[in-house]
């Protein structure tokens, strides 16, 4: 995850004293009446039963989106070290996710394998939506995460498996679940790439490839959405998210505004460590000047398992990760089909 930051995480230490099934059609927004928290009872029967809809939906979201993680993160994919054999086995996972709910390879196949790796076959998972207007699908939203992680270490024991839960098996859900949702409901009207990007923890590796590629192919590029460690809550925040680069858009004020609340905030410790550098997202903006930027959650206080092989699933809150995905479904909604390029640099 937003590589090399766990040097300048250990120094802003010192210096401051993942198989339960359930249904792919899971309804992926909920509303929350009036933004009412607590147990504040709706004010009418209809309002009421809403709440308990989306109360339910949530839960079976967490569910589905457990059992996700459980198969990303266990110890039979070695840590989805980019090359391995463990990650082929998350490679064919995600493609059949996509294949099973509507989405389509964007290339010949599913696979844009990475030339000249040296140290193994390395591939993005990439799937695709065509947009349905006829004007607006010959743009696109690229909405990503990396699936890799650091594969074996010296770990705590007997343990050496970097299983990655949220670091990133934890974005790379999130983008599954945003593709079952348009897999589902097919109401993109701009085109929709499902990037899963391999070698990120190599130097953005996958990324890099991806977004050339696709210069080459002079796609028009609206924006491209990141995904990056969303499994744990942000501490003492009055938002759920913090954006990379949010000075620099005005991603953060128009995602808000689709979501219907205060969903993405600014993080000093984000623009300090200049995250906006060390996630996928860069690639797209050297390659595009669009606005490219990473949605997260981590923020230096909430998770001490990066990089180690205590990075597992049990310490995931999948609750808080079905809250984000549904959420951020209407703002994904919003941005792919607003009838003009509302995203802007600054």
């Amino acid at each position: 995850m937003m590589k090399h930051i766990y040097v300048a995480f250990f120094s802003f230490l010192l210096l401051s004293c993942g198989s339960t099934k359930v249904d792919q059609s899971t309804v992926l927004n909920p509303t929350n009446p009036k933004g009412v928290k607590g147990s504040v009872l709706p004010a009418s029967k209809d309002a009421q039963l809403e709440s308990v809809k989306s109360n339910v939906s949530v839960k079976a979201l967490s569910v589905d989106i457990e059992a996700i993680m459980t198969f990303l993160t266990s110890d039979e994919l070695q840590g989805r070290d980019t090359g391995s054999e463990g990650i082929e086995k998350a490679a064919d996972f995600i493609q059949n996710v996509f294949k099973n709910n509507n989405v389509l390879p964007y290339f010949a196949t599913y696979r844009d394998t990475l030339e000249n790796y040296s140290d193994g076959v390395a591939y993005n998972v990439v799937g695709f939506l065509p947009g349905t207007d006829s004007k607006l699908k010959n743009e696109f939203v690229v909405i990503g995460a990396h699936y890799d992680h650091i594969g074996l270490i010296s770990g705590d024991g007997d343990d050496t498996i970097a299983n990655g839960a949220n670091d990133n098996a934890s974005g790379t859900t999130a983008v599954l679940e945003f593709a079952k949702y348009f897999g589902e409901h097919k109401n993109n009207k701009r085109s929709v790439i499902f990037a899963l990007f391999t070698a990120e923890e190599k130097g953005l590796v996958g990324s890099k490839h991806l977004a050339k590629k696709l210069k080459e192919q002079s796609i028009s590029l609206y924006t491209m959405l990141n995904f990056e460690m969303v499994g744990v809550p942000m501490v003492e925040k009055d938002h759920s998210l913090y954006l990379t680069g949010y000075e620099l858009s005005n991603l953060a004020e128009i995602s808000n505004g689709y979501a219907n609340k205060n969903l993405v905030g600014f993080l000093p410790k984000a623009k300090e460590f200049n995250l906006f550098r060390r996630s996928d997202n860069a690639p797209f903006h050297d390659e595009f000047n669009v606005p490219s930027q990473t949605y997260s959650s981590f923020d230096f206080t909430n998770f001490g398992e990066y990089h180690k092989v205590g990075d597992e699933a049990s310490l995931i809150d999948y609750g808080f990760m079905a809250k984000i995905v549904s959420e951020s479904v209407p703002m994904l909604e919003g941005i792919i089909n607003a009838p003009i390029k509302e995203v802007k640099y600054n």
